[in-house]
């Protein structure tokens, strides 16, 4: 999603990019260092009109043949080290701006893995990429280039006409004057600039986030024959993108017309006026010729002030988003005191469990409206209800992907949030319906959990989880659990996905296990073996299992009803059955869409 602040909000340029100094600060000396080897190199380039100055007024007007050579030379070694200190100003700054980019982009990297998911249900995946590939790169290119550039050239064009009034102040003072155009235009273009910049590259993120989900619903979009859907909806945004990069091109444009305008036209003034001081002599021919040679040393700083400026806007930008992400507030932290489990039981306890969403209406009704539930240690218990009636949701509260906003939610009597994340994700393991995995092996997929085992142990372990959780197809991949599956899993099926899901939540050996219907997309046969296994891990692990199939619900000791987000009836099976209505109600609902999964496989 585009985040543009307020334009009235907005701090400087310079306020706006100072942000980023606690990311710079180990690279300012390299940085310092590079542009003093540039102004150097702009100094000594302005060095080089005095020695043509003594050159043109002294032998070569007397005809001295023997001090011509020198003064070449002199010349020459000059420009030898001119050329010398560009190349350390380019050794110098290179590397800090990639040492920064890298910084800046694990701690970008390391927020997002900290943010709850609530920030990642508002976010497009897109600005989030645009933001740690682009912006850092234009933030690098900016350290290493732009603020060097910009300072020295800066510092150049002030000393420059310095150097211009020592030999005529009327000159000089044309060539200033003819400049205040270019200082004007420019506050004139930082304002429009930033506006265009900013929307270009809010666009830019959603255009990636265009791409991303294309290639990730690649298989949906050819089944239902919508790829010139998608590719219309893609080229619209193309051409909005298209239409601000050629507004910041016009922008852009209309810089360059007076910074290439004003330099000529001040150069054609101080011709004729140097031409008529010099004819009533005012002034030397050397001195004419080393000013203009002093000038043209200042038109590239002039000239360059265009493009180092919209770089400058475009990294303000950049980093106006970045801090976007940065600033963003975690609304679930470690607590400040946190308590520990000592005996672990797996006791797991709802009272008066409310939530909502935080930018929810007010006057809505809560997802999770008062839940009341108590799980015994070692207690298996399904959840049911007709969709929207809040299971997935309460599952999410148990291992704080969200925080309750009313009640409490205990394990083995400490409430989850005086638990640090990682004890408490350590205590909790989960396995979801849509079945996430990662490009790498399927080895590191099951463990995921478990970093602290290795060798033989992990190795058990790992074989313990996929017998239980019947995926002993992975033996039949090229590299058995060595294979690389594809990005998310999705070289694999959808009943293999879910497999590996329970497997990894199972080697997780949490004392709590909340599954959200982690059997729906395996077949009748597979279905009944990882019941089988699952009896078997279940009887030492407090489980909360939501159930979107009669089957599921044969795993469970009680069952817990929720409707509109309370927990209206718990029981067991068959005594729901007996005394409550919507229970029969629900079940005969899971019971048909049972039946067509059943159909679906076997066909």
């Amino acid at each position: 999603m585009s985040r543009t602040p307020a334009a009235a909000a907005r701090p400087s340029t310079f306020r706006a990019i100072a942000r980023i100094y606690p990311y710079v600060q180990p690279a300012i000396g390299r940085i310092v260092l590079g542009m003093v080897a540039a102004m150097v190199a702009s100094l000594v380039a302005l060095a080089i009109p005095f020695v043509l100055q003594a050159l043109v007024d002294g032998p070569l007007k007397s005809g001295d043949r023997g001090q011509i050579v020198p003064a070449g030379l002199a010349v020459l070694g000059l420009g030898v080290l001119e050329a010398l200190m560009i190349a350390a100003r380019r050794r110098l700054v290179l590397r800090p701006g990639t040492y920064v980019e890298s910084r800046m982009r694990n701690a970008l990297y390391a927020k997002l893995q900290d943010l709850p998911v609530a920030f990642h249900d508002r976010w497009q995946s897109g600005q989030l990429l645009s933001r740690s590939v682009s912006d850092l790169s234009l933030i690098r290119r900016w350290l290493a280039f732009g603020i060097v550039l910009l300072v020295v050239n800066i510092v150049t064009i002030i000393v420059g006409f310095g150097v211009l009034f020592t030999w005529s102040w009327l000159l000089a003072l044309i060539f200033m004057v003819a400049s205040i155009p270019i200082w004007i235009n420019g506050l004139v273009f930082e304002r429009k600039y930033s506006v265009v910049a900013r929307r270009s590259q809010d666009q830019v993120g959603d255009l990636a986030t265009s791409v991303e989900q294309s290639v990730h619903g690649i298989r949906v979009l050819k089944a239902f024959g919508r790829g010139r859907y998608k590719l219309d909806e893609f080229s619209e945004q193309a051409e909005q993108l298209r239409g601000t990069e050629i507004e910041k091109a016009r922008a852009i444009a209309g810089i360059w017309l007076w910074l290439l305008l004003v330099p000529d036209v001040a150069f054609a003034l101080c011709l004729l006026a140097g031409i008529w001081l010099a004819s009533q002599g005012h002034l030397t021919v050397g001195e004419l010729f080393a000013f203009f040679s002093a000038a043209a040393v200042l038109r590239f700083p002039i000239e360059s002030i265009g493009f180092l400026l919209s770089m400058t806007f475009d990294t303000r930008t950049a980093v106006d988003r970045f801090f976007e992400v940065m600033d963003s507030e975690n609304t679930i932290q470690d607590p400040e005191r946190p308590r520990t489990i000592t005996d672990p039981r797996g006791a797991l306890t709802f009272t008066d469990v409310h939530f909502h969403y935080q930018d929810a209406p007010a006057g809505t009704p809560d997802l999770v409206d008062g839940v009341d539930l108590v799980l015994q240690p070692g207690e298996t218990m399904a959840l049911v209800g007709l969709t929207g009636s809040g299971k997935t949701t309460l599952l999410a509260l148990v291992p704080r992907l969200y925080d309750v906003t009313g009640g409490s939610i205990t394990i083995d009597g400490v409430d989850v949030r005086e638990l640090t994340r990682e004890e408490l994700r350590h205590r909790v393991g989960v396995a979801f319906e849509d079945a996430t995995l990662f490009s790498a092996s399927v080895r590191d997929n099951v463990l995921l959990g478990r970093p602290d085992v290795s060798g033989d142990e992990a190795e058990a372990l790992l074989r313990e989880a996929l017998d239980v959780a019947q995926a002993e197809f992975v033996d039949r991949l090229p590299d058995g659990v060595d294979t690389r599956v594809g990005e998310e899993g999705l070289s694999l099926s959808g009943g293999q996905r879910q497999r590996l899901a329970l497997a990894r939540a199972i080697a997780a050996r949490p004392s709590v296990l909340v599954l959200d219907d982690p059997l729906s997309a395996l077949d009748v046969d597979t279905e009944a073996r990882v019941e089988a296994g699952l009896r078997r891990v279940l009887a030492e692990t407090t489980s909360l299992i939501v159930a979107h199939r009669p089957s599921t619900v044969t795993l469970a000791d009680r069952v817990a009803l929720m409707q509109d987000g309370r927990i209206t009836a718990v029981g067991t099976h068959h005594d729901l059955m007996a005394t409550n209505d919507h229970y029969r109600y629900v079940i005969s609902s899971l019971d048909e869409d049972d039946a067509t999964a059943r159909e679906e496989a076997l066909a």
